[in-house]
């Protein structure tokens, strides 16, 4: 099998997406082809809280709004939020919640979730537990009366561990739960919890999406309505957004991510050959078997 049989690109249509989507040349007087950069922070009104679609530049921009949609629509959602980083984004959803109320955490997240969770959200009076998100059944035996957020990472960073997100995002449903997945590592070129029943998706976009380190930058997709307005307003409310400029940096990065994603793939496995068939590997494997 060719490596171009082997990697198909997925989703169908996704390069294209990444390249068009909300980015039609007619919605701009100046009829550009690459969307603006929209460093304004006032907009001019018709009167007194009369705006024609925007008011300030923390509630909304023109290339910020542009870059939500396309990370929506990427996503299989309806709804996208961009932010300054990505425990920003983190930060942002912990304000859905209230004192006393109790999170789940998988075991193994990426070091800033988890001091985030330890050393702040608790400060605040949240609950959190921090569970092997492997076995689902510890994860269900975790949840109290108070349970309002699951928090899901895979893979896990940093030992890559696998999380069945539908199993967990049923177990959120029948318990009345908001389920959340970081989807940064594989991206939604590769996975896409919407789909398999996640209520919020995260990325820090600083990673793949991006894909060129020159950004720190955060977002969540969703589609649920109820879920987007509460975000909204809180993106709005404490104020964690990113840079007009920053936010154009990653809508040109997202138009390469379909063939870098292929480029990973090819990559991975080329690496994962050659250990495959290198002595000292096998040698540890067997002494471990």
């Amino acid at each position: 099998m060719s490596n171009e049989q082997e990697f198909l690109p997925f989703p169908k249509g996704f390069a294209t997406t990444a390249i068009h989507h909300s980015q039609e040349a007619d919605q701009w007087d100046s009829m550009a082809i690459v969307p603006p950069l929209v460093t304004s922070t006032t907009f001019k009104q018709y009167g007194p809280a009369k705006p024609k679609q925007y008011e300030y530049g923390r509630s909304g921009n023109p290339t910020r709004n542009i870059l939500e949609q396309v990370l929506a629509n990427l996503d299989n959602a309806k709804y996208g939020l961009t932010f300054a980083s990505g425990l920003a984004t983190h930060s942002t959803l912990l304000g859905l919640f209230n004192n006393g109320d109790h999170v789940i955490c998988g075991d193994d997240v990426y070091g800033g979730t988890g001091r985030l969770f330890r050393q702040v959200a608790t400060k605040f009076g949240l609950d959190v537990s921090f569970v092997d998100f492997t076995n689902l059944a510890v994860v269900k035996n975790s949840i109290k009366s108070n349970t309002k957020l699951i928090w899901v990472e895979t893979p896990t960073n940093p030992l890559m561990k696998i999380v069945d997100i539908k199993a967990a995002a049923n177990l959120g449903k029948d318990n009345n739960i908001i389920v959340v997945v970081d989807n940064t590592f594989l991206t939604p070129y590769l996975q896409r919890p919407i789909d398999l029943g996640a209520d919020i998706v995260i990325y820090s976009l600083s990673k793949y999406m991006n894909g060129h380190s020159d950004v720190i930058m955060g977002a969540l997709t969703t589609s649920n309505e109820e879920l987007y307005e509460k975000l909204k307003f809180l993106q709005n409310a404490m104020g964690g957004i990113p840079s007009p400029f920053d936010c154009y940096l990653v809508n040109r990065g997202l138009k390469t991510l379909a063939i870098r994603m292929q480029q990973h793939q090819k990559n991975g496995l080329a690496v994962a050959k050659f250990l495959e068939q290198h002595p000292k590997v096998e040698k540890e494997t067997n002494q471990w078997a």
